[in-house]
């Protein structure tokens, strides 16, 4: 009786013993899956902030376009300017309403960026000849800096919304991708059909 006694009890001490040991491998897998959690929630920061960048790009923009249409030679430079100016206010209401989807209030965080392109484009503005070909040429180029960055901005973004399963998000940025490829092209015709001859003229 003894024995057996001893024998159950040694028994219980191992089943107690073991015990311990899946409460860590458990504790161990929770660790892991709040580990890739937490490692969503990081790219999920990131995007939002990326989201305001762009906000203000778009933003700046709208301030910035009917300057450059106005310092335009070109009546042709002139519509593409204009012509932008309200694609880039229904940007502007797109962003806005992916805050929406989003669960965010829309905010503008300033994009460096965009800052230092618009600043050039004032810059060539004043530095360049009122009523020249020369001129264009160069807010041409100024206004394909703006593009480019847009259309690496927005392409990224649509790819990382993809990533963290925000579908209706990315449809959006990838319409508004289109139309940046859109005017890029628009301009390099510009250039390449007449402003870039007119200016070599000069």
């Amino acid at each position: 009786m003894s024995t057996t006694a001893n024998n159950k009890s040694t028994g219980a001490a191992h089943s107690h013993a073991a015990s311990p040991s899946k409460s860590n491998t458990a504790t161990g897998r929770n660790k892991s899956a709040a580990g890739s959690k937490a490692g969503d929630s990081k790219l999920e920061e990131f995007f939002h902030d990326e989201i305001k960048d762009i906000y203000w790009a778009e933003k700046k923009l709208v301030q910035t376009l009917p300057k450059m249409a106005k310092a335009a030679t070109s009546s042709e430079l002139k519509n593409a300017f204009t012509e932008h100016l309200g694609q880039t206010k229904e940007h502007v209401a797109r962003l806005e309403h992916v805050f929406e989807l989003l669960g965010h209030k829309p905010q503008a965080k300033k994009c460096d960026a965009m800052k230092g392109i618009t600043e050039e484009g004032a810059s060539i503005i004043e530095d360049t000849e009122d009523g020249t070909s020369t001129r264009d040429v160069a807010l041409i180029l100024a206004g394909q800096k703006a593009e480019h960055y847009e259309i690496a901005t927005y392409g990224g973004l649509a790819q990382i919304a993809r990533t963290l399963g925000h579908q209706d998000v990315a449809k959006i940025l990838e319409t508004t991708l289109k139309e940046e490829k859109e005017t890029d092209q628009t301009l390099t015709q510009l250039a390449e059909t007449s402003v870039n001859n007119d200016a070599g003229a000069e």
